[in-house]
This record gives C-alpha cells, sequence and structure tokens, in this order.
C-alpha cells in the first residue's frame, strides 16, 4: 500500500514516469525489507536493455521519422483517394486508409495521431465536413499503429514476454483488419444517417500519377512484412532496410530530403528511443523487485480466486488495462502490467501471442480517453477543440472498437492462424 501510495503521489505530482517507477521500486525495497538489493539496480537497468530485439524500437522509428520528412505519408493520403476518395464520406474513408498504410510503417499511436492530424483534419474541414468528426476518424485511423506490423508496441511485448516478435507482427494483421472494418462501417453509418460531402471523380492523368507518387512509398510496408513473413529477415533487420529504402526514395526519387537533414532526424530518433528504453529498463527493475515478493503469484492467485472462466479473465484484463491507460503512456503500461499478469494468462491456458494481441489493444483505448489520454490531446490541439466534444465524436469508434476487442478475445484464431501457418 506504501508503495502505491508513493507511486501515484508521484505520478499526479508530475514527475517523470522514468523516476517514478524508480522511486516505486524504492520504496517497495525499504518497505519489503529488500535494501540488500538496491546496489543491484544499476545492473539491473543495464541488463534489461542488452536484448538485441530492442534495436527494432530506434530503426523503426527512423522509418518514421524519414517518412514524415520525405513527404512520404502525405503521398500515400493521394494513393489511398485513388481508390475510395470519390464514395460519399471519401475523404473519412481516405483518411482510414491512409492510416492503416502509415501504420506499418510509424507503428506508433501517438507518432501516428500526431502526423495524420496535421496532414487530416484542416483538409477535411476545409472540403465540409464537421470538425469533431474530421478529428474523431483521424483518432480512430491512429489506434492501427500498435496493431497493423511493424508494431511498437509488439516489440516490447515481445521483449518483455520473451515472444518472438515476428509471430507477433503476423499475429496483428487479421486483427488490424477487423478493425479496419469496424471504423469503416461507422463511417458508413454517419454516412446514412448524417449528410457527408461525396469526393469528386479524379481526373485521368490525376489518377496515374497519384498511383505511381505512391507506389514507391507503398513498398515499404509490403517488404517489411514479406520479409518478416518468411522467415527472410528479423524484425531489427527489417526496420534497417525499410530506413534505407525510406531514405533513398526521400533522396533520390523525391528529393524532399538532403544529407543535412540527417542530424536533425538522428537527434529526434535519439531523444525518442531513450525516453522508451528509459520506460523499459525503469519498469523492468520494478516488475523483478516484485517478484522477489511473489507478487505475480499472489496477482495470478486473486485472479483465479475471482473467475476460472479464460473469457472473463481476459474481460478483467481488458478492463483494468484500459483504466491504467487513461493515466499512463501505453508502452509503460505494457512493461509494467504484463510480466505481472502473464503466468496468469499461461495458467488460464491462453496462448502468449494471442494475449500480446489482446494486451496491445487494451493499452490503445487509454491513449483517446480522458483524462490523459495523449492521442485526445493531440487531436484537440490540433483541432482546437475542447475535450468532451472531441471525446463525444470519438464514442462511436471506442464502440466498434470495443466490439472488435471483444469479438478478437472470443476467437482466438484470429490472432494465431496466421502464425501458425508460416511456421
Amino acid at each position: 500500500m506504501t508503495t502505491l501510495i508513493a507511486f501515484f503521489v508521484a505520478l499526479l505530482t508530475g514527475l517523470p514516469i522514468f523516476l517514478t517507477l524508480v522511486l516505486g521500486t524504492l520504496v517497495f525495497l525499504y518497505e519489503m525489507d529488500l535494501t540488500m538489493l538496491v546496489s543491484s539496480l544499476p545492473i539491473q537497468l543495464y541488463g534489461s536493455l542488452s536484448q538485441n530485439g530492442l534495436l527494432a524500437i530506434p530503426l523503426f522509428m527512423l522509418v518514421g521519422e524519414l517518412m514524415n520528412k520525405g513527404g512520404l505519408t502525405s503521398r500515400l493520403m493521394n494513393a489511398a483517394d485513388v481508390f475510395v476518395g470519390r464514395f460519399k464520406g471519401g475523404l473519412a474513408y481516405v483518411n482510414l486508409l491512409t492510416n492503416a498504410m502509415a501504420a506499418s510503417i510509424l507503428g506508433s499511436a501517438t507518432a501516428q495521431i500526431s502526423v495524420m492530424s496535421r496532414l487530416m483534419i484542416p483538409t477535411m474541414v476545409e472540403k465540409g465536413y464537421n470538425k469533431e468528426f474530421s478529428a474523431a476518424v483521424t483518432m480512430a485511423g491512429g489506434l492501427l499503429g500498435p496493431i497493423i506490423p511493424p508494431s511498437m508496441l509488439m516489440i516490447i511485448y515481445g521483449v518483455v514476454a520473451y515472444q518472438p516478435i515476428s509471430d507477433l507482427f503476423i499475429a496483428g494483421i487479421l486483427p488490424g483488419i477487423l478493425i479496419i472494418a469496424g471504423f469503416a462501417l461507422v463511417i458508413f453509418l454517419t454516412g446514412v444517417f448524417k449528410e457527408l460531402p461525396k469526393g469528386e471523380p479524379m481526373a485521368h492523368k490525376n489518377v496515374k500519377r497519384d498511383l505511381i507518387d505512391g507506389l514507391l512509398p507503398g513498398t515499404i510496408p509490403i517488404v517489411v512484412i514479406l520479409c518478416i513473413v518468411m522467415g527472410v529477415m528479423t524484425p531489427t533487420e527489417a526496420g534497417a532496410i525499410a530506413s534505407v529504402m525510406a531514405f533513398l526514395i526521400g533522396l533520390l526519387v523525391y528529393k524532399t530530403i538532403s544529407l543535412r537533414d540527417l542530424g536533425e532526424i538522428f537527434a529526434s530518433v535519439a531523444i525518442n528511443t531513450a525516453t522508451i528504453t528509459g520506460l523499459i529498463a525503469a519498469a523492468s527493475v520494478f516488475g523483478w523487485a516484485l517478484s522477489f515478493e511473489g507478487v505475480p503469484d499472489m496477482m495470478v492467485e486473486w485472479i483465479t480466486s475471482v473467475t476460472e472462466s479464460p473469457v472473463a479473465f481476459l474481460m478483467l484484463v481488458y478492463a483494468m488495462v484500459i483504466v491504467l491507460g487513461m493515466f499512463l503512456e501505453s508502452i509503460a503500461v505494457m512493461i509494467v502490467i504484463v510480466p505481472i499478469i502473464l503466468p496468469a494468462a499461461v495458467g488460464f491456458g491462453i496462448d502468449p501471442i494471442h494475449f500480446g494481441v489482446i494486451i496491445s489493444l487494451a493499452t490503445l483505448v487509454g491513449l483517446v480517453t480522458p483524462p490523459v489520454g495523449p492521442g485526445l490531446y493531440i487531436a484537440m490541439t490540433t483541432a482546437n477543440l475542447p475535450m468532451m466534444s472531441l471525446f463525444r465524436a470519438m464514442l462511436p469508434f471506442l464502440l466498434a472498437m470495443g466490439i472488435s476487442m471483444v469479438i478478437i478475445a472470443l476467437v482466438p484464431e484470429l490472432s494465431l492462424w496466421l502464425p501458425g501457418l508460416m511456421r
């Protein structure tokens, strides 16, 4: 209890999550009379980061930075417009489809919402769409980032849970398609009950130009996914190849990136990587300290005393992680909760790969829900909207997300069929 109080006091006073986790660890060690372990903290902090899988994080971040700097995301949007732009509510479908394509490159929901908010919300408003609806579609599409491979959350789960990252990437494909279908249905029903603008047919020459422009950026996620699925590359190697591809396309083809831009790009990647790996190290140490007192085992005993149903257990995990996600960053939630809850999931007979999809989905909801959803704040700032107005517009998409999450929990084959097929 003292540890919990110290943790939430530090959190509410605005202390960085990294320091909050370290403080919680120290309080726990002193409270449980485990002070002899304090001298081992530096070794544990360093050891938690000495895993090859973590190299994929800065590499995929580099891909995202190069894509944004090189204007490759806007070209994907124009290519998506060719396929769905002429329908009623066409630009909303374009927003969703572009998010789906960008998701397989950026891999981070907050990064994706940030990029797409600046790109899509002003464009949709200019074409006559309601501002709240425009921002809600953009936030919903941003949630695809950590599910459609490659995914930053899947990499972190794979490292923390000691699961193959390539299997986790593949496991996210069908759930991602299901969620896209759910969001598209929301846009369709909105068009039925409310008037949405209809896109104009594109000139033939524009169709050809936009498809060609979007062809090269579109090859990046295809190469990444195919190489991982075929076993030709590890996720880390695929991230390196994708970075080189994004750089060469921006430098030589579109000429939107110069060698002078690399310093700024590398600095941004280094800072973001340090933030994430700092969280991983601190949360790993926190989990290491808890394991000395058997807290994961106590959690398993408590959950099994509440329910003996695997489905009820997964619903409980959904609820717990969503609530935590309202206050903590999704990566922090993932790192803290997985070592504690995963033994219980295995005890219920739940496949760790399926559980990785479940917990990744659960952490996403908190990104766009009050009081501290970072995705919500990004879209609010870009669209200049009050929180509750934007959250109300987001509710139909959250309902679609919730239904998809229940289906994915009830049908493990959605997560496990493709990885099993590829083995």
